[in-house]
């Protein structure tokens, strides 16, 4: 039940992203739906991979690295789909810092909610 709800808030947040930010279009709730499954599938699948491979730059920016690693995320994830679209990668990179906000709100929310069971 809990992923599901978190699912569900994540598609919620990428329809704020592209409400929120002209850079960064989803074409309905559906869209957002898929986008944010495929998102957690790249950030589970493909992200580690990136860390590990792009780790000297990340210790050299102090971690800043991440934030582009993120954008590229958010960017695969709109190449790969046609109902999320991003202009580029500075959409990117504001559409994923947002998205990420997002998240880390609802993980508290639901962390919150869910701790009462």
């Amino acid at each position: 039940m809990k992923l599901i709800v978190r699912w569900l808030l994540l598609a919620g947040a990428l329809l704020l992203v592209a409400h929120l930010y002209p850079g960064v279009a989803v074409a309905s709730f559906g869209s957002a739906l898929i986008a944010a499954a495929v998102l957690g599938l790249l950030n589970t699948l493909v992200r580690p991979l990136l860390v590990l491979l792009t780790l000297p730059v990340t210790l050299l920016t102090l971690g800043l690295f991440l934030f582009v690693i993120n954008a590229l995320m958010f960017w695969s994830a709109a190449s790969l789909l046609d109902g999320l679209a991003v202009t580029g990668f500075a959409a990117a990179l504001i559409g994923s810092l947002i998205y990420s906000a997002c998240g880390v709100i609802i993980d508290a929310l639901i962390e919150r909610v869910f701790q009462r069971d």
